[in-house]
C-alpha cells in the first residue's frame, strides 16, 4: 500500500480482487478504469453505511499508488479544511465521507477550490456519501455545481446469499476456507453490516491462526461463544 500525504494507511483488505462486485459491476469497472489511468473527471459513490463504500475508495488508491489521495471526512473534520491544501497535485483524488462536511462554509469553500483545482489540472474526484449528489445538503451552489460532473453510482447493499459469498471471498483473500454453514451461523450471531461481519471474521482469521484450526462450525460457534479466545 502507499504512504499517502496524510498520517494514514490504507487497510490491507481493502482492494478490489477483495471486494464482491455483483450488483455493482459497473461502479466496479469505473472505479478500476479511474484507478488505472482511464479518461473521466471521476465519479460520485453512494449508499448506506458499511456497505464498501470506503473500500472502493481505499482500493481505488492501491491500484493508483502515488498518483492518489485518499481523504476520509469522517476523520478529519475536526483538522481543519487546510488538509486538503497541496492534494491537486495528486492525479485522482478520494473524498471519503464528504457528507460529514457539507453545509460547514469553511470545508465547502476549500473543497470549491480543490475541485477547481484538480478539474483545472485534468485530474479527477472521486467521492462518497451517504446520500446522492442531490440530497446532500451541499449549501455552496458553486461546489454543487462542480460536483454535479460526476457521474453518480449507487453501491448496492448484499442480499444473504451475497453477503456469504463477500465474506467466503474475504477469507480466501486471507487464505482461510469459510464453510456455507459457517458463515450462515456468522450471518445469524452479528449484524448484518459488512464492517461488523469483517470484523468477526478478523477474529476468527486470529484465533484459527493461534490454534492452527480450520473455520468449522464448531471451531466458529465456540470462538464466538468465548470457548477459544
Amino acid at each position: 500500500m502507499s504512504q499517502l500525504a496524510l498520517p494514514l494507511q490504507l487497510a490491507d483488505h481493502a482492494v478490489f480482487v477483495s471486494f464482491l462486485p455483483d450488483g455493482n459491476e459497473t461502479l466496479v469497472a469505473t472505479l478500476q478504469e479511474l484507478a488505472s489511468g482511464g479518461d473521466g473527471h471521476g465519479c460520485w459513490l453512494w449508499g448506506a453505511n458499511a456497505t464498501g463504500k470506503t473500500h472502493l475508495l481505499q482500493a481505488v488508491c492501491d491500484v493508483a499508488g502515488d498518483r492518489s489521495a485518499y481523504i476520509p471526512l469522517s476523520l478529519f473534520n475536526s483538522a481543519g479544511a487546510d488538509i486538503l491544501d497541496g492534494l491537486a497535485s495528486r492525479e485522482l483524488v478520494c473524498i471519503d465521507d464528504i457528507d460529514c462536511v457539507v453545509g460547514n462554509d469553511l470545508w465547502e469553500s476549500a473543497l470549491f477550490d480543490l475541485c477547481n483545482q484538480v478539474f483545472d489540472a485534468g485530474g479527477q474526484l472521486v467521492v462518497s456519501a451517504s446520500s446522492s449528489p442531490r440530497e446532500c445538503a451541499i449549501v455552496l451552489a458553486d461546489l454543487a455545481s462542480r460536483l454535479s460532473r460526476l457521474p453518480v453510482f449507487q453501491v448496492r447493499a448484499l442480499d444473504e446469499n451475497e453477503l456469504i459469498a463477500a465474506l467466503q471471498l474475504r477469507s480466501r483473500h486471507r487464505g482461510l476456507e469459510l464453510p456455507d454453514v459457517a458463515a450462515r451461523y456468522l450471518l445469524k450471531r452479528s449484524r448484518r453490516d459488512m464492517a461488523s461481519l469483517y470484523e468477526l471474521l478478523d477474529r476468527l482469521d486470529v484465533a484459527a491462526l493461534r490454534a492452527k484450526r480450520r473455520l468449522t462450525l464448531p471451531f466458529v460457534r465456540d470462538v464466538l461463544e468465548g470457548v477459544i479466545d
